[in-house]
């Protein structure tokens, strides 16, 4: 039986105690973080066992015990619900091309942006996709990403598509953190469909999905509704078949323009909508009648240099937010969730508390992940971050461009 024990702990952050359990924070709530200062954890068999004060009697015996001194915080692990972590090379000319002046649009008509990486990937062998998305994943984990989604979309076509879900498969089986895929085809228009949208959107709904679905490569599907993308016609049509495979949604919304996106996402219950740069009252009113999850990601906006999502419209109408890196390579070829809270602070005026409750519990629950991650409940697997020496929880996103993570625990264990 596997025991961990961990003594003077400065401050355990996002407890939980009793028997209800939070599924997500939403508006005023979104600035509450509970925690308990001067704490221990005990840890059984990979789960969350107990926790309290160190003036509390605790009567655990435990031959692996860590006494972290009063100096360490320890929190949930980071949970990021929206990456392209699967990709072959990167699009650093394209980042050029921008400085110079080209916009996003204008390089996606050029044949770049996920063209370029569509382009790129369909002559790179699975195992080298695997070996790269591997060591990326490495990278993230060690700064305190304990649970991910990976999407597919830079295949385009048929197998293109499937060796990306392979290769998530793969790293569902060598890497012990939960995670998620989703089915990403309706990405864009490959070049020899750009006259014939009808033709791709029949090659995924009737040879792509029920291949996916056969070899139960993913778990969620995806469409980015977006001007000079998918409409939300064709979005809808690709969700209503994706759904007769249990697929549920997660979209693309709204990066761009006031696409319709949300309420689309929404109209089919989508677990999350994610981008929403461009949000209004009708996207405001849509998400308020639904479950779906506000996801922002404004490390992409931060490198593309667009507007950032107005976090503070969405959650002072009393709306939960989500916060994800979009880890791709071309817009955010970027994980560090430690920098996504100081964009969230400095860009989004989230306050530090507000930043961390979106992406612990939120980002789990924009993965349906809330029973197992995002707070330190009984029960919850201990995936969990260890910080350095800091003096206080707004040190992690004052302290920009830096690591806060000494240790990461996945499932009790120390990685």
């Amino acid at each position: 039986m596997q025991h961990l024990l961990l003594i003077n702990i400065k401050q355990l952050v996002g407890v939980e105690k009793g028997e209800n359990r939070i599924s997500r924070v939403a508006g005023s709530d979104m600035k509450y973080l509970p925690t308990i200062d001067n704490a221990w954890l005990y840890i059984e068999n990979g789960r969350i066992h107990s926790f309290g004060t160190m003036e509390e009697e605790h009567f655990i015996q435990c031959n692996d015990i860590i006494d972290l001194k009063g100096k360490k915080i320890i929190m949930p692990a980071f949970a990021d619900s929206h990456t392209h972590l699967v990709f072959a090379g990167s699009r650093e000319g394209e980042f050029v091309d921008r400085i110079n002046g080209l916009s996003y649009e204008e390089i996606a008509r050029r044949g770049g942006g996920i063209l370029n990486s569509a382009a790129k990937l369909n002559v790179t062998s699975e195992d080298e996709l695997f070996h790269a998305a591997y060591e990326r994943l490495h990278r993230v984990m060690a700064q305190g990403t304990g649970a991910i989604e990976i999407k597919s979309g830079y295949g385009l076509s048929v197998e293109g598509e499937l060796k990306m879900l392979r290769v998530i498969r793969r790293l569902k089986e060598s890497v012990h953190i939960p995670i998620k895929a989703s089915f990403l085809a309706a990405h864009a228009y490959p070049i020899e469909y750009k006259q014939n949208h009808e033709g791709y959107i029949d090659l995924i709904i009737n040879t792509m999905l029920p291949q996916v679905a056969d070899e139960g490569l993913a778990d969620y599907v995806d469409a980015f509704c977006e001007e000079g993308f998918f409409s939300v016609d064709e979005t809808s049509r690709l969700l209503d078949a994706a759904a007769k495979y249990g697929l549920k949604p997660k979209i693309h919304a709204n990066q761009l323009h006031y696409s319709g996106g949300v309420q689309i996402g929404v109209k089919h219950n989508a677990v999350s909508v994610d981008h929403l740069e461009c949000v209004g009252e009708a996207e405001i009113e849509a998400l308020k009648n639904s479950n779906t999850m506000p996801t922002l990601l404004p490390a992409a906006a931060f490198f593309l240099g667009i507007q950032y999502q107005p976090a503070r419209k969405i959650i002072d109408a009393g709306l939960p937010v989500c916060l994800a890196s979009d880890y791709n390579p071309g817009s955010c070829p970027s994980g560090n969730m430690p920098l996504l809270l100081t964009l969230a602070c400095t860009q989004l005026k989230m306050t530090p508390e507000e930043a961390i409750n979106a992406v612990t519990i939120n980002g789990a629950a924009a993965m349906e992940l809330e029973q197992e991650i995002g707070t330190i409940a009984g029960g919850k697997r201990a995936n969990l971050i260890i910080t350095k020496e800091i003096p206080s929880l707004g040190y992690i996103p004052y302290d920009f461009g830096n690591n806060p993570v000494e240790k990461l625990i996945i499932n009790g264990s120390i990685i």
